[in-house]
């Protein structure tokens, strides 16, 4: 019996950045780096902090952008910060927390919960290790929002709650530092997601979700899911993610960038054979078309990606990965089958 496909497992062989000649035409000099992810709205002082705390962590879903919404939930970015119940500095450690991830990052001597390099760096580690918890958890929902449910709260209290707890202020804590994300992402190496219509619509919403695992098999039009593992895909080095992942697949992320304006089906393969009657030549592509792919432009149908414009896409492409902006010369032109427009 012939298997299908859910989700996206991508081959190690395509994954190597090959140069689409057949997107020439659309890719800008500057959108073929993917290099470091930026910020914006942050003050000059936290600024390499900020930076260096998010590459120091392992998990990509500890964006700049995520660290700077949260220090300012904290404190509105004031180093001298003190709250009623003890806590202090920009990130708000109160001192037994401190005792644990404090470290005498800026090298001044001291390790100092008011000093700025010193507190970003000790959120940095804190917030780097809640992922970790989040991610082996199998709670069905953002990573980010159970660590930063864990930072407010503590780990103990979402393990118990299985989730964001029922606290009002770790509810909003959690609401205002993802609503505010937008306020602190840096435009980097990637063009602004610009037009009005579905498509665009579609195209911003995905990009909402950039960070979040890559899980195969996982995520719906209510939001991204734990996964599964099968014979095409959920494993990384022999061991199964997908069932313990919270996020995405490809062809999820693009049915629920869409739904409900177009409820597009699950699988990539669906996905093209519902659209294929609206082909888009690549000269003519728009932010939010689908661009799909197939093994030696024949076979079966294993990815599907938004255009985004300058050569873009936002994808969710493999196991160990998160969505994310990507140049479309990502994935290898001979296996390119053509672009639609829902």
């Amino acid at each position: 019996m012939k298997k299908v496909l859910v989700g996206c497992a991508v081959p190690l062989l395509l994954l190597l950045g090959v140069v689409a000649a057949a997107f020439a035409p659309v890719l800008t000099a500057g959108a073929a780096a993917t290099g470091s992810v930026s910020v914006s709205g942050v003050p000059e002082e936290y600024r390499p902090w900020v930076l260096r705390a998010a590459d120091d962590c392992h998990d990509p879903a500890l964006t700049p952008a995520l660290l700077a919404a949260q220090l300012f939930e904290e404190s509105g970015f004031r180093a001298d910060a003190r709250s009623p119940a003890g806590a202090e500095g920009p990130a708000q450690f109160m001192p037994g927390t401190w005792a644990t991830w404090g470290r005498d990052d800026d090298r001044s001597g001291t390790a100092s919960p008011f000093e700025i390099g010193d507190a970003v760096m000790a959120q940095g580690r804190l917030m780097c290790s809640l992922l970790g918890h989040a991610a082996a958890s199998g709670i069905a929902d953002d990573p980010r929002r159970l660590a930063l449910a864990g930072y407010n709260a503590g780990w103990g209290a979402v393990e118990a709650n299985r989730g964001v707890p029922p606290y009002g202020e770790t509810q909003r804590y959690v609401l205002d530092i993802m609503g505010n994300l937008g306020r602190f992402q840096g435009a980097g190496p990637f063009s602004e997601i610009t037009g009005y219509g579905v498509g665009p619509d579609a195209a911003r919403r995905a990009a909402t979700q950039l960070g979040v695992p890559y899980s195969y098999g996982g995520g719906s039009p209510a939001g991204p899911s734990r996964g599964h593992c099968d014979g095409d895909g959920g494993y990384l080095d022999g061991r199964c993610l997908a069932d313990t992942t919270v996020g995405w697949d490809c062809s999820a992320l693009v049915q629920y960038a869409y739904w409900p304006a177009r409820q597009l089906p699950r699988t990539a393969a669906e996905q093209y054979s519902a659209t294929a009657d609206h082909p888009v030549a690549q000269a003519e592509l728009r932010v939010g078309d689908l661009l799909f792919w197939r093994h030696g432009g024949d076979g079966h149908v294993y990815h599907v990606a938004l255009y985004i414009g300058d050569g873009l896409m936002v994808s969710a492409s493999k196991t160990g990965d998160v969505v994310k902006k990507a140049p479309v010369t990502d994935m290898p032109a001979s296996d390119f089958v053509g672009a639609t427009r829902p």
